[in-house]
């Protein structure tokens, strides 16, 4: 199913055959897991504070709702020409960014409430923005936080055909541009999720090379009643008042600007020189490093001292933080970045970090023309 080749450290899957989700072993020295769970839950309980939302959290998740709501009615009803439809489109791209980044993420990972029915309310609410919570529970919480940067694993480091940004992917003659051209198809992350790549899934039984159950029931009901919704709103109502070619214009400027920031706050932690990419054993099929090791390794953090990137990405600049713990609400990573921070010195775990937005947004397009290179 899996075969690698030595002579290139390449990994190639017969994509006609996915696999069920496999177990990979990890290190099994818990040690640094052991002592940063301590530290860090010490701290909640030194501070009073719990782990999830505050009551700030719940403005914001508010405020964002506001700003999608007026955005779509505006650009709907009210813009009347070019400049004030591409403000419009542009605010509820940045709306869309803040559902997703925000409210379904720490939703999703049962980190917004102690209570079941919140944190699925909020997991939901990606359904607004045209996606599948079903399918995104499988392809985040369970794929890509089970195997970040393991190649032929995590699916989000799996570009196909379309760029190389793992030592271990294939490298094709085109990817020699990859770091001129790629950035072009980021804007398109959002409206391939909202168009093919769910219902890909639903058809197909997998994501990537893993398989997957379709949803049944309640799931297929959610499934099918979450697209309804949102080609509602962002085709059929649009079309009673403004002609295909305008609908289809404002619909792209919209997703396009949430697709890029959406890739960012993924490929700058992940993909650049300064994040890792380990591989298995070939013998034992064991991974070098315990879980929460290979998570430090594999992760960096950006625009830490920026306000208003934390704000934007619901914590998510802080990446490290979100992969050590998950189940924690994204207000409180920066409060126990520095406490991690200690842990992974006093343990000799090197961690990274893009100082600014800018920064990482350089170390990708480094990491890019690096990936395409012949001699990479």
């Amino acid at each position: 199913m899996v075969s690698e080749s030595g002579k290139q450290g390449v990994i190639n899957l017969d994509r006609n055959k996915p696999i069920a989700l496999p177990t990979l072993k990890f290190g099994n020295d818990r040690s640094f897991e052991t002592e940063l769970h301590r530290r860090v839950y010490e701290y909640f309980d030194t501070a009073g504070k719990n782990l999830f939302a505050t009551v700030g959290v719940y403005i914001k998740a508010f405020s964002i709702l506001v700003l999608f709501l007026c955005a779509y009615l505006y650009l709907v009803f009210a813009a009347d020409n070019l400049w004030k439809g591409m403000l419009s489109a542009t605010l509820l791209g940045f709306a869309v960014v803040g559902i997703g980044a925000n409210l379904q993420h720490d939703g999703s990972h049962n980190a917004y409430s102690r209570h079941r029915a919140i944190n699925k309310l909020m997991a939901l609410s990606i359904e607004l923005i045209g996606a599948s919570s079903y399918f995104w529970q499988w392809k985040h919480n369970r794929i890509h936080h089970r195997y970040t940067n393991i190649s032929a694993f995590d699916t989000d480091i799996d570009f196909g055909a379309l760029g190389r940004i793992a030592p271990a992917a294939n490298r094709l003659w085109f990817h020699r541009r990859q770091h001129l051209y790629i950035w072009l198809f980021y804007g398109l992350l959002t409206i391939k999720w909202q168009l093919f790549d769910d219902f890909r899934s639903l058809i197909a039984g997998r994501l990537g090379f893993h398989r997957i159950p379709r949803p049944g029931g309640r799931d297929l009901v959610l499934f099918i009643g979450g697209k309804v919704f949102f080609f509602t709103i962002a085709f059929a109502v649009p079309l009673l008042y403004h002609p295909v070619l305008h609908v289809l214009f404002f619909y792209f400027i919209t997703m396009s600007v949430a697709g890029f920031i959406l890739s960012m706050i993924f490929v700058l932690p992940h993909c650049a020189g300064e994040s890792e990419f380990p591989l298995p054993d070939k013998t034992s099929g064991r991974m070098a490093y315990p879980r929460a090791v290979h998570q430090v390794r594999v992760t960096v953090d950006f625009s830490r001292n920026s306000p208003a990137v934390t704000w934007l990405t619901g914590g998510l600049n802080f990446h490290r933080e979100h992969h050590l713990f998950p189940g924690i609400c994204h207000v409180h990573y920066s409060r126990i970045a520095g406490i991690i921070d200690v842990v992974c010195d006093e343990f000799g775990i090197p961690h990274k970090e893009h100082k600014s937005y800018a920064a990482g947004l350089a170390a990708h397009y480094r990491w890019l023309r690096t990936m395409g290179s012949p001699t990479a």
